[in-house]
């Protein structure tokens, strides 16, 4: 009779834990009926549980699901395995399956990142371009409140701010595209929950050894220091640091508010003297005249970090170094200015293509790049390559809009570009700022020009709105 009734409410946490994750999404209005969700899957217990949990859910919902996974290529044969457990799974539950993969040795090198910056730029990158393609908006993570409290030790030791203590929100916009929204529906419960889920369901899943090695700083905040701080210190350290963030994370975003609303007021009010504006700048708490300075480096594209704003803040206008090529000051009223050091010029650099044939190849600006026509219903992928290896990085056009002569060059001064998904064309400089691509960097992009003139391809950003492929395309390119 025990034992019944002990399988019995075992058997009701386990619905309940349905109920809640959907009343959790309707309170904070992450997933609406009908719509389409791309469902990031690692082969994880954390992101078959969401699967799972959203298959479940599908049905009443009107939802469809579709699933991506993203091979980080950090465990070789391992990842290989989580890659192919993550298709068979998509397969048995009929789901369309999108994988990726990307170098992250080879970026963090490059870039000086920690490999899980790397990863995780290549991630959301992957992400997002895949939702675009997909004509889907919505992205779901598998972020739970465990990950919340690791993130809080993570960016404390790292210094940030308010903002950063806040964590990880239920609903953002993708750091790699602003128009992908990102839900993490599982953000309110536990690791130890979703573990039960898991087991009452008997949900497959891969172990991620690597999960379990002092490696990296979060690995060791999970494995070490979490541990000894329930052990010896505060067994209920995990809820007084989930409320922390919620406590600090409204009061962040309060500040935030009060600074946008200031620099509205006082910059783009021309009634408004610069002496009365310095005057209003000076009176205010200082959390908000930080943030009056935070927000605008980020508006630039530029890492707010503290001693950033101090300067600016501190010594009006100074002219600081803010990255190379970049200089920024701060007027007496907190107002940022850029000024681009007037030595970095435009690389005018460029090279005619004739897309003649059936396939080719060039090289420019330390890159290589490869095209291939055929007609839209023969299209096939280059040989030799797996799917997943050679969609990564490719794109795909409307042949006969893009015509036979190519240019690619750098940007330049005036160049409008017009992305998939927007009415019309918009400064090139915008989408960089917009983007948060360093002004030193932007100049390094290659761009490629369409027979007519316009813009069909810029590294890094969406494809073309002209030149994307339609139902009466004849002939398609894809650009790698």
């Amino acid at each position: 009779m025990l034992a019944r009734r002990a399988k019995t409410k075992h058997h009701d946490r386990v619905n309940d834990f349905l109920q809640r994750v959907e009343a959790a999404s309707d309170r904070r209005h992450l997933l609406t009926r009908g719509q389409k969700i791309l469902v990031a899957v690692s082969g994880g217990v954390d992101s078959m549980v969401l699967l799972n949990v959203l298959q479940s859910l599908a049905k009443q919902n009107r939802w469809k699901l579709a699933v991506a996974h993203f091979n980080h290529q950090l465990r070789g044969r391992a990842s290989d395995a989580d890659e192919r457990f993550v298709r068979q799974t998509a397969a048995r539950l009929r789901l369309k399956f999108v994988a990726g993969g990307a170098d992250v040795h080879g970026l963090a090198d490059r870039t000086k990142f920690s490999v899980e910056m790397a990863a995780r730029k290549l991630r959301h990158e992957f992400l997002a371009r895949t939702a675009q393609k997909l004509g889907i908006s919505t992205v779901a993570l598998a972020h739970h409140a465990d990950d919340q409290v690791e993130l809080f030790f993570l960016r404390l030791f790292r210094g940030v701010g308010a903002l950063g203590l806040a964590g990880m929100k239920s609903k953002s916009a993708s750091p790699a595209d602003k128009s992908v929204s990102l839900v993490r529906p599982l953000l309110e419960f536990s690791k130890a929950e979703l573990l039960e889920y898991a087991r009452a369901h008997k949900i497959r899943f891969r172990e991620d050894a690597s999960n379990f090695t002092n490696d990296f700083l979060r690995n060791r905040i999970r494995n070490e220091l979490l541990p000894l701080l329930r052990k010896k210190y505060q067994p209920g350290v995990d809820k007084a640091v989930l409320r922390l963030m919620d406590i600090v994370g409204a009061e962040a975003e309060f500040v935030g508010l009060v600074a946008q609303k200031y620099c509205l007021t006082h910059y783009q009010n021309k009634g408004d003297t610069k002496g009365k504006a310095a005057r209003a700048f000076d009176q205010m708490p200082l959390a908000i005249q930080r943030r009056v300075v935070r927000q605008q480096l980020a508006a630039f594209g530029l890492l707010p970090d503290f001693e950033l704003v101090e300067q600016l803040r501190l010594s009006p206008r100074k002219k600081v170094n803010a990255s190379p090529g970049f200089w920024v000051a701060a007027d007496a009223a907190g107002k940022v200015s850029c000024l681009e050091q007037s030595t970095v010029e435009f690389n005018d650099a460029e090279l005619k293509l004739e897309l003649n044939g059936k396939q080719g190849r060039a090289e420019f600006a330390g890159q290589i790049f490869r095209w291939q026509i055929a007609p839209q219903r023969q299209f096939r992928l280059p040989a030799k390559k797996s799917p997943a290896k050679s969609r990564a990085r490719t794109e795909y056009f409307d042949a006969d809009k893009i015509g036979k002569k190519i240019v690619l060059r750098h940007w330049r001064p005036g160049d409008r570009f017009q992305p998939i998904g927007l009415k019309s064309a918009v400064k090139l400089q915008d989408l960089f700022v917009n983007a948060k691509i360093a002004a030193s960097r932007r100049r390094e992009l290659v761009l490629a020009c369409a027979e007519d003139g316009g813009i069909f391809w810029v590294q890094g950003l969406r494809i073309a709105e002209t030149y994307k492929l339609r139902p009466d395309t004849r002939h398609r390119l894809a650009w790698r």
